[in-house]
C-alpha cells in the first residue's frame, strides 16, 4: 500500500483500480485527493465511522475523462426546445406543432429542434413518409396564429450537408422575407414557389455552422441567458454520466456562455471542471489595434490565466476566416446560437499573426483548430519562440510526416475528434488523399512516437469520449472500412489520451488525469473494463459512478 492516510473521507473497495503504477483492488480519498492505493483489506482498515465506503463489486475505476474539445454547453440546450424526433410524416410534424401552439399565446414564437432523429440526424427525408420537408403552408395549418421556426442542425452533428430550416408565413412576415428577398450569401438558398416566386419557408444552406438563423431569421428567439444557465448545469450532468470530469474548451467561449459558467459555479452547481479559452470578439481588424489591445488588457490570459481548478480561463483562440458567412454570423453578436463562441474571433491573416506574436512575447498560449494555423504558428515562432508554451492545434484531420515533425518541433499539443475524422469521414478522406496517404489521417501513432501530447475531443458529437477511445483502437469507419490500422493505439494508450492527454492541455497532467497518491480524486467507475472488453463494446461504456473532487456527482 502507498501513502496511507489515517482519516479517509471515502474508500472504494473490491474493484479493479487502474493506477499509474498498475492495478489495485481499492483506493482511499481524503478530501479532494487520492490518499492511498492498495488491497481491499488494507484500504478498509483505514476507514473510520465517518468514512463513506463504496463496494465496487469488481468494477473498473479509471481517472475521470478530460474532454479536449467539448462544447459541453450545447448538450443541455438540446432539451430546451420542443423535439420533433418521433415525427415520421409531415402530418406528425403538423400535429406536434399544433399541440405546442395550444399552450402558447397568439403571436408567441414556436421554435423547435430540427426534423430527424438525434444525435446524428442522418437521412432525414428517408424518415418522413412524404419524402419532402414541410413548407410554410404545412406549418400554417399547425399554428396559424403563431410564428413558427424549425431550426437546422448544428452541421457537425451529422457532417453531411445541406442544413435545412423552415419558417411559417407569420415567421416570414416578421423576418421581412418575401419574393424580393435576396439570399445574403451564395451558400444560402431561399426555396421558392415556381408559380409566383414567393418563399416556401424552406431554407437550404451549404454551411456546417448555421447562418440562416443568425441572419435571415434573426427575429426568431435564440437562447436566453437563463436558458444557458439551465442548460449548462444539465450538460454537466450528462458529461458526468459518460465519466467526464473535466473539459477544455479549445474553440473559445463567448461572453454569454462565460456568464452561464459563472452563475453555475457561484451557485455551487458545477460538477465538471472547465478550462476555458478566450474567444475575442474583435471590434477592429487592424493589426496595430488588435496587438495594442492584447498588450494592454491581455496579460491576464498568460500562463494558467485566471481562476481555479474548477473554472479558469487562459489562452487565446484565433482563426482566419474572411468569408461573408462569418460576417453574417458575427452580426448577431452577442448571440452565438449553437456555437457558444464568438465568430468575430477571426482576423485577417496579417492581423492575426501580429496578435499571436504579441501573445507569444507575453506568454499567452494560442489555440487554433483550422489546418492553416500550423503554418501560421511556425511563422510566429520565427519571430517570438513558442517552445515550452504548449500552444494547441485542434481538430487534427490529416498531417504529413513533415507536419508531424513540425508539430513536435513547435512543442504543440494536439486534440482530435475521431468520431468525425475516422468514423464518419474515414473512407471519404482516404478517397480524397489516396490510399497511399491513408496513414496521414489522424496519425495517432506517428504523433505519439514524435512525443506530441495527444488528447481526444468529443466536439459534442456525441459527448462520450469512449467513442474516441474505441475509434483510436479500432480505426473503423461507419462503412466498416479500417482506416490506416498502423496508426492505431493500444487501449491503454487511447485511455491515456482521454485522461492525462486532456490534462496536458492545461499543464495539469501531474494533478489530474491519472490515479496516484496526491492526485485530484476525479474518478469514473465504469460499466465495463476498456482494457479487456471486446473491441466493439468500448464505445458503449458509460459511468456507473463518477467522482469529482472526492465527491460523488453521478451514480447510476
Amino acid at each position: 500500500m502507498n501513502g496511507a492516510s489515517a482519516y479517509p473521507t471515502l474508500v472504494l473497495v473490491n474493484g479493479n483500480v487502474l493506477g499509474d503504477d498498475g492495478r489495485h483492488e481499492a483506493l482511499a480519498v481524503s478530501g479532494a485527493r487520492i490518499a492511498a492505493l492498495g488491497s481491499t483489506a488494507a484500504i478498509s482498515a483505514l476507514a473510520t465511522a465517518a468514512t463513506e465506503t463504496i463496494d465496487l463489486a469488481g468494477r473498473t475505476v479509471v481517472p475521470g475523462l478530460v474532454d479536449g474539445h467539448a462544447h459541453m454547453d450545447r448538450e443541455g440546450l438540446k432539451d430546451l426546445l420542443p423535439s420533433l424526433a418521433d415525427c415520421r410524416s409531415i402530418e406528425d410534424i403538423v400535429g406536434r406543432i399544433a399541440e405546442i401552439a395550444r399552450s402558447r399565446k397568439p403571436g408567441e414564437w414556436i421554435v423547435t429542434m430540427p426534423i430527424g432523429k438525434p444525435p446524428g440526424y442522418e437521412n432525414v427525408l428517408a424518415g418522413i413518409a412524404e419524402g419532402r420537408f414541410p413548407d410554410r403552408h404545412d406549418l400554417d395549418r399547425a399554428a396559424p396564429d403563431n410564428p413558427v421556426y424549425i431550426r437546422s442542425i448544428w452541421g457537425y452533428w451529422r457532417s453531411d450537408l445541406p442544413l435545412v430550416s423552415i419558417a411559417n408565413s407569420a415567421a416570414l412576415r416578421l423576418a421581412g422575407i418575401d419574393a424580393a428577398t435576396v439570399p445574403p450569401a451564395p451558400s444560402i438558398e431561399i426555396c421558392r414557389d415556381p408559380r409566383n416566386g414567393e418563399p416556401t419557408g424552406v431554407f437550404i444552406e451549404a454551411n456546417k455552422m448555421p447562418v440562416v438563423e443568425l441572419s435571415l431569421m434573426r427575429r426568431a428567439p435564440n437562447f436566453a441567458p437563463a436558458d444557458r444557465v439551465t442548460a449548462l448545469a444539465a450538460s454537466m450532468r450528462a458529461y458526468n454520466r459518460a465519466g467526464t470530469t473535466s473539459v477544455f474548451e479549445g474553440h473559445g467561449i463567448a461572453a454569454e456562455v462565460l456568464d452561464a459558467y459563472r452563475k453555475v459555479n457561484m451557485a455551487g452547481g458545477q460538477t465538471v471542471r472547465a478550462s476555458l479559452v478566450f474567444s475575442p470578439a474583435w471590434a477592429s481588424t487592424s493589426a496595430d489595434d488588435c496587438r495594442a489591445l492584447l498588450k494592454s488588457w491581455g496579460h491576464w490570459l498568460a500562463g494558467r490565466g485566471l481562476g481555479d481548478k474548477w473554472l479558469g480561463m487562459a489562452g487565446l483562440y484565433g482563426e482566419i476566416d474572411n468569408s461573408v458567412e462569418r460576417t453574417l454570423r458575427s452580426a448577431a453578436f452577442p448571440q452565438t446560437g449553437w456555437a457558444g463562441f464568438h465568430y468575430d474571433s477571426s482576423l485577417p491573416r496579417d492581423a492575426l499573426k501580429a496578435v499571436l506574436v504579441e501573445a507569444a512575447r507575453n506568454g499567452i498560449r494560442a489555440v487554433g483548430i483550422l489546418p492553416n494555423m500550423l503554418d501560421l504558428f511556425a511563422e510566429v515562432n520565427e519571430t517570438a519562440p513558442i517552445a515550452g508554451q504548449r500552444w494547441v492545434l485542434g481538430h487534427i484531420v490529416n498531417l504529413t510526416p513533415d507536419q508531424v515533425r513540425q508539430v513536435a518541433d513547435l512543442g504543440l499539443a494536439v486534440t482530435t475528434h475521431l468520431t468525425a475524422y475516422i468514423y464518419k469521414r474515414g473512407s471519404e478522406l482516404v478517397e480524397k488523399l489516396g490510399s497511399e496517404r491513408a496513414g496521414e489521417i489522424v496519425p495517432l501513432r506517428s504523433l505519439r512516437e514524435a512525443g506530441v501530447p495527444i488528447s481526444f475531443g468529443s466536439d459534442n458529437a456525441p459527448l462520450s469520449l469512449f467513442h474516441s477511445i474505441g475509434h483510436a483502437v479500432n480505426r473503423r469507419d461507419k462503412h466498416g472500412a479500417v482506416i490506416a490500422p498502423e496508426q492505431a493505439l493500444t487501449r491503454a494508450e487511447a485511455l491515456e489520451c482521454a485522461t492525462r492527454g486532456g490534462a496536458a492541455l492545461t499543464f495539469e497532467e501531474d494533478d489530474k488525469g491519472s490515479i496516484a497518491v496526491g492526485r485530484l480524486a476525479d474518478l469514473a467507475v465504469l460499466s465495463d473494463d476498456p482494457l479487456t472488453c471486446t473491441p466493439d463494446r468500448i464505445a458503449g461504456i458509460t459511468a456507473d459512478l463518477t467522482i469529482v473532487d472526492g465527491r460523488v456527482v453521478h451514480q447510476r
